[in-house]
C-alpha cells in the first residue's frame, strides 16, 4: 500500500481548485525547465492534491509551448500517482454536444512540433501506450461525472492537433468520417505519452465546448461561443474534481492495470552504456527503475 496523491493538470477555464486544505502554491524546479505555473497542493477530504494549471494563470502558453516534460516530472516530484487531465475540446459526434463530458480512454496523435519523451539518446526506452488511459482511474472520474450530474460520455477517442488554429472543415470530415474519432483537442498529446514514461495513472476528461466545423448547422467555430461554454464547463470540471478523493481514498494499491510499471521492462540502453547528464534528468520519472 502506499499514499494517493491526486494531480490535476486543468485546461482552458480551470485554472484553480476550490476547497483544499492547507493549501500553497509551490515552485518546482525540473530538469526539463520551468512547469507552465508553480503548483497548487493540499488536501481535500483527507486526500493530497495537487494542481497544475496547463496554460498558466492567465492562460499565457499556446497548446504548443506548454512545457509538457517539465509539468509531468514536476508532479512526479510532488508525489503525484494519479493525474487527471481536464480540458476543453470540439465533438465529432451528435450525441455529444457541447455542454457533455467524454472520459477518454483512445488518442490518435497529430502533433507534431513537441518533444514527446523523456528519453532518447544514452537511454532509449520503448513503453507501451495500446491502452494510453488508466481504466481505474478513468472509472473514478465517471462516476464523478455522474455523482455530480454531468452528462458523461463512458469511452472516446480524442484527436490530438497541433494547433493553435482550429481545424479547417476537410479535416474536421476526415477526422470524424474516415478516422473514428469522436472528440478533438490540442493538449493531451504527448502529456498522456509523458505520464506514462513516468509510471503515473493518467485519466483525460475532455469537457465538450463545441462542435468543431464538420456540423453543418453549426459552421465553423465560434470563440465567443465557447468561451461562454467554457465558463460552465469549468464549474462542472471543479465539481468533478472534488468528488475524486471519496472515490480513489487515502490508501493506494499497485495500479490493476500496470501503469506503475510502466518501465519494468521499457529501457534497452545498457547500463554500462548510458549517458550520465540524460540519467541525472531522469532521477524523478525513472528514479524507481534506475
Amino acid at each position: 500500500m502506499s499514499e494517493t496523491v491526486i494531480g490535476v493538470i486543468g485546461g482552458s477555464g480551470i485554472y484553480e481548485i476550490d476547497g483544499l486544505e492547507n493549501a500553497r502554491w509551490q515552485e518546482v524546479e525540473t530538469p526539463w525547465g520551468k512547469p507552465s505555473d508553480a503548483v497548487l497542493t493540499g488536501t481535500l477530504e483527507g486526500v493530497k492534491m495537487a494542481f497544475l494549471p496547463r496554460h498558466g494563470r492567465g492562460h499565457i502558453h499556446s497548446p504548443s509551448t506548454v512545457p509538457y516534460r517539465a509539468n509531468i516530472d514536476a508532479l512526479k516530484r510532488l508525489g503525484v500517482t494519479d493525474v487527471v487531465s481536464v480540458s476543453a475540446c470540439g465533438s465529432f459526434r451528435e450525441e455529444m454536444a457541447p455542454g457533455d463530458f467524454v472520459i477518454v480512454n483512445q488518442f490518435i496523435d497529430r502533433t507534431f512540433a513537441r518533444e514527446k519523451s523523456f528519453f532518447g539518446t544514452g537511454c532509449v526506452a520503448h513503453v507501451s501506450v495500446a491502452h494510453p488511459t488508466c481504466p481505474r482511474l478513468s472509472a473514478a472520474c465517471l462516476e464523478a461525472a455522474r455523482d455530480a450530474g454531468i452528462t458523461v460520455h463512458n469511452g472516446g477517442t480524442y484527436l490530438a492537433m497541433e494547433g493553435p488554429q482550429f481545424s479547417t472543415l476537410a479535416e474536421s470530415k476526415m477526422y470524424r468520417e474516415s478516422w473514428g474519432a469522436d472528440v478533438i483537442g490540442m493538449t493531451n498529446m504527448p502529456e498522456a505519452k509523458l505520464a506514462r514514461e513516468a509510471e503515473l495513472c493518467y485519466a483525460s476528461v475532455a469537457m465538450i465546448t463545441d462542435y468543431d466545423s464538420w456540423h453543418p448547422e453549426h459552421g465553423e467555430v465560434d470563440v465567443t461561443e465557447i468561451i461562454k461554454t467554457l465558463m460552465g464547463n469549468a464549474d462542472k470540471g471543479r465539481a468533478l474534481v472534488s468528488r475524486l478523493p471519496a472515490l480513489l481514498g487515502a490508501a493506494r494499491e499497485a495500479c490493476p492495470h500496470g501503469c506503475d510499471r510502466a518501465l519494468e521492462y521499457a529501457i534497452l540502453t545498457a547500463p554500462d552504456a548510458r549517458d550520465p547528464s540524460l540519467m541525472a534528468k531522469l532521477d524523478a520519472v525513472a528514479g524507481r527503475v534506475l
